[in-house]
């Protein structure tokens, strides 16, 4: 399971991550960002152990959502060291997304 990053738990498990990391940031209300929930879920359990897979209320945490400049959801990040190296706005296909989290990791 996707695990719920907090501005609360956001540095413990974002900032000093020695893995990469991969933030679905959503909405309950965004019927898109419903859409690839499957996939983000589905991904926590392949990659458990090589990859921070999480997601992030935005509004529930609007300043993770400021701080990454968040225009439109749903916006997956991908971070390596902290930083952000990659990614993806709007409803894409599986694929996409671990491709574009297989290649940070390699």
């Amino acid at each position: 399971m996707a695990l719920e990053i907090t501005e609360k738990n956001f540095e413990e498990v974002v900032t000093k991550a020695t893995l990469p990391v991969v933030i679905d940031l959503w909405a309950e209300w965004c019927g898109p960002c419903r859409m690839i929930a499957p996939y983000i879920e589905e991904m926590a359990t392949e990659f458990a152990g090589k990859a921070i897979i999480g997601k992030v209320d935005v509004d529930s945490n609007p300043t993770i959502a400021q701080k990454f400049n968040v225009m439109n959801i749903p916006t997956v990040l991908f971070l390596k060291n902290g930083e952000v190296v990659d990614k993806v706005v709007g409803v894409v296909p599986k694929k996409k997304l671990v491709q574009t989290l297989e290649n940070i990791m390699n």
